[in-house]
């Protein structure tokens, strides 16, 4: 049973940075895709970072390439989303999400009912 809790979510100025964590305290993450996605009211989940693989494969959207890190700590079975850079264009609710470790390996990776388990969000909030 996957079990997701994120945190870590706040507000910052433009240009700062925040750490998202998400704990599974069901499986052991590195047996599944994890994915951080990102919503904002009236529009669709979008997918920005994936990580699979044993915390060796990694994805990201164009929109935060280059400014966000996923990472994985199997001993903690905590996934991180480093976002440095933030702009306002960042701000969203956040959320965590676990699918078959297959889903990363393909082009369903941002395909939400492929995933298993979900948390709750935490909301990020980014002023100019």
């Amino acid at each position: 049973q996957v079990q997701l809790e994120e945190s870590g979510g706040g507000a910052v100025q433009a240009g700062g940075s925040l750490r998202l964590s998400c704990v599974n305290s069901g499986y052991t993450s590195v047996h599944y895709c994890m994915g951080w996605f990102r919503q904002v009211p009236g529009k669709e989940r979008e997918g920005i970072a994936h990580i699979w693989n044993r915390g060796s494969s990694t994805n990201y959207a164009d929109s935060v390439k280059g400014r966000f890190t996923i990472s994985q700590d199997n001993a903690k079975n905590t996934v991180y989303l480093q976002m440095d850079s933030l702009k306002p264009e960042d701000t969203a609710m956040y959320y965590c999400a676990a699918a078959p470790s297959l889903v990363c390996w393909s082009s369903d990776r941002d395909d939400l009912k492929r995933y298993l388990g979900w948390g709750q969000g935490t909301q990020v909030s980014v002023s100019s």
